[in-house]
């Protein structure tokens, strides 16, 4: 019994908080307006309304939306992500996908363009393909490889650059310490002649 009621007050705490406005969206009836936020993609809800049937991003930061993000919202009637800098790179598949699964009716393709890279600046993310998009991320792995050499390269660099001081700074260290040590040896060899030649005099005159 009392897991019973357990479970229906988290089935009732859920419920209220799936039908919370979302922080930075207001709400009325159906509608979600989420539109001109300044909303990026880390800002984005991470919940709506399970009633929702309109959605409005549009005209705000958002480069990608999460997998799944949409999936859930079963009652959506009506959604707009136009205005939105979109990166049309591997992120960019979820968005393509959602929306080539869409009816007209559901989602406007227009304004839905894609931002960067340059090559696909300008075009519509529904008409992309799975190739192009691949291509910019193939590409992007390549620069993220390239520059991991480049960092790669530097390292090694300076690690002998490192090794050559160390080097150089012993070899002078040593000649250094080789210089002390001939000094030492030569004023050693010096004060025992000063004192031979005392003791001379000493002993001439002790004969």
């Amino acid at each position: 019994m009392k897991g019973l009621l357990l479970l229906c007050l988290l089935l009732l705490i859920g419920g209220q908080r799936s039908s919370a406005c979302p922080h930075l969206c207001s709400c009325h009836g159906g509608k979600v307006d989420c539109s001109s936020r300044f909303l990026t993609v880390s800002l984005l809800p991470t919940s709506f309304p399970g009633g929702t049937t309109e959605l409005h991003l549009h005209n705000n930061q958002l480069t990608t939306l999460p997998n799944g993000f949409l999936d859930d919202l079963i009652s959506l009637r009506s959604v707009t992500l136009h205005g939105n800098p979109w990166a049309c790179d591997c992120g960019i598949l979820y968005l393509r996908a959602w929306i080539l699964h869409q009816p007209t009716s559901l989602i406007s393709h227009l304004g839905i363009n894609c931002s960067s890279p340059p090559g696909l600046r300008g075009r519509l993310v529904v008409y992309l393909t799975e190739e192009e998009v691949l291509e910019t991320c193939h590409y992007w792995y390549c620069d993220l490889a390239l520059a991991s050499q480049v960092c790669l390269f530097v390292f090694v660099v300076v690690q002998a650059a490192l090794l050559v001081a160390l080097i150089v700074f012993l070899r002078r260290f040593e000649s250094l310490s080789k210089k002390a040590r001939r000094t030492t040896e030569e004023s050693f060899t010096a004060r025992e002649g000063l004192r031979e030649n005392e003791y001379s005099p000493l002993k001439d005159s002790s004969n």
